[in-house]
């Protein structure tokens, strides 16, 4: 059973029972007709869709931003900025896929030789709850601008935000089943990857689903995009403007309650200012308040459920029983719901879970560096490699390490997020393949090699 359950107040919001195996092989075949379709219109007329898309999303702003702050109880602000993030995304593919996707000769023995993109067919898109709009757009706007259609899988505790996006789809004017979501469980997705009418994957989720969902694909030579964890490096030099660089990794740590795989979470800050950015740090926590998430005053939202909230706060006590500072928080808060005190950790060392493991929450880990070197060495010396930052008021130092991050993009004076215009994706642990930009509308085509004489 699917449970939509109110993380601000524990309220089961409604339920759904999991698709029987005749009622999604049903719909997978209604959406294999409805791609060839879907393929065959010219891109223009799929841009006319897309565009329909975004202006659908900028209609029922309020009420699908409102519908993601009772489901997986992000403060309501932030769920409108992601509905306004999706009509963006939905717009620039619309303008922009046809150059991505444009022949592109190449010179070669033939008379004429060229590159084709070419959809591959079904995309199964495997989605999380935490951004639950976003993640699902960044992914299907540019596969179904290629072509392709998409079905989704999305995570169990955002039912009604599944179910609201492919009544999104119709309203924008998509023939019918070029998108449909799947109410199926965990299990069933195994089956449907292995499902000769899924073409290809993506995944949004855990290193450990990630390599489970890349065994399965592997096995049925299916190709796939991993999207997954991340500790992402926030270094901060001796020179960095504190009061900016502090009002920025407020930002960083704690925007979506710290659910975010590319949110800041490992804090390598020089000990020459180490006291003067907890301290600015600290100052703009403690101006959090706890509140209804749909209210403009509130800084501390819910948790999306409460076993995640657990699970954060172990994580928290552990570090504590390993020489980890606790200098804020560290507690649930309320008597209900699934909320969490901003959390502040101090003199974080390698060996703790705030160093070693993704702290999916409120919780910042403080590690103290003796120069930019030993920064670097601990930035990288993790798992994940999916984003990092480094502060400073040398953009050319900053940038130089930067470079020097494993990562997947790294940013200089600014908040790692997510750019229609700019290739998204990790290494190591955080995964492989990109989304966004022309690189990622290319992970879902064949690329075709045209030879004529």
């Amino acid at each position: 059973m699917f449970r939509s359950i109110n993380p601000a107040t524990g309220e089961i919001r409604n339920e759904f029972a999991p698709w029987t195996h005749q009622q999604t092989d049903t719909a997978l075949h209604k959406v294999e007709h409805a791609q060839s379709y879907w393929a065959s219109l010219d891109i223009t007329q799929r841009a006319e869709c897309m565009r329909n898309l975004a202006q659908v999303f900028r209609l029922h702003r309020d009420d699908y931003a409102s519908l993601i702050t009772d489901e997986m109880g992000k403060l309501l602000r932030e769920a409108q900025a992601e509905i306004d993030k999706c009509a963006l995304g939905c717009d620039y593919f619309a303008d922009h896929a046809e150059s991505f996707l444009r022949d592109e000769v190449i010179a070669s023995d033939a008379s004429r030789s060229l590159l084709t993109y070419q959809p591959l067919g079904i995309l199964l898109c495997i989605m999380p709850w935490n951004f639950p709009f976003w993640q699902l757009i960044r992914a299907a706007a540019p596969a179904m601008m290629a072509g392709n259609a998409v079905v989704l899988k999305h995570a169990s505790n955002v039912p009604q935000c599944a179910l609201v996006l492919e009544e999104a789809f119709l309203q924008a004017g998509f023939p019918h089943d070029t998108f449909r979501t799947l109410m199926i469980t965990a299990e069933q997705t195994e089956t449907v990857i292995a499902d000769k009418r899924i073409a290809a994957v993506t995944l949004t989720g855990s290193s450990q689903a990630g390599r489970r969902v890349a065994a399965i694909a592997g096995q049925h030579l299916k190709k796939c995009v991993l999207e997954l964890g991340g500790s992402d490096p926030f270094i901060v030099l001796a020179d960095a403007d504190m009061a900016f660089t502090a009002k920025q990794a407020m930002f960083a740590r704690f925007q979506n309650m710290g659910q975010s795989c590319i949110a800041a979470k490992r804090f390598l800050v020089m000990e020459d200012v180490a006291d003067t950015f907890i301290a600015r740090l600290s100052d703009l926590v403690g101006e959090l308040r706890l509140g209804d998430p749909k209210s403009e005053t509130t800084g501390i939202a819910p948790m999306a459920r409460i076993d995640l909230r657990d699970d954060l706060h172990a994580q928290v006590v552990r570090s504590q029983k390993l020489g980890a500072s606790l200098l804020l928080g560290g507690t649930p808060l309320g008597e209900q719901g699934a909320y969490y005190a901003p959390t502040i950790l101090d003199q974080v060392k390698p060996g703790m879970p705030a160093f070693d493991e993704e702290l999916f929450g409120p919780v910042a880990a403080i590690v103290r560096t003796k120069n930019k070197e030993e920064a670097i060495s601990l930035a990288n010396q993790t798992p994940f490699g999916l984003g990092g930052s480094v502060w400073t008021q040398d953009a050319l130092q900053g940038e130089a390490l930067a470079r020097q991050i494993d990562a997947g993009c790294t940013f200089v004076n600014g908040v790692v997020k997510s750019d229609p215009r700019l290739p998204f994706g990790g290494i190591k642990d955080s995964g492989y393949g990109r989304e966004l930009s022309y690189l990622g509308i290319r992970e879902f085509v064949n690329i075709k090699s045209l030879w004529i004489r």
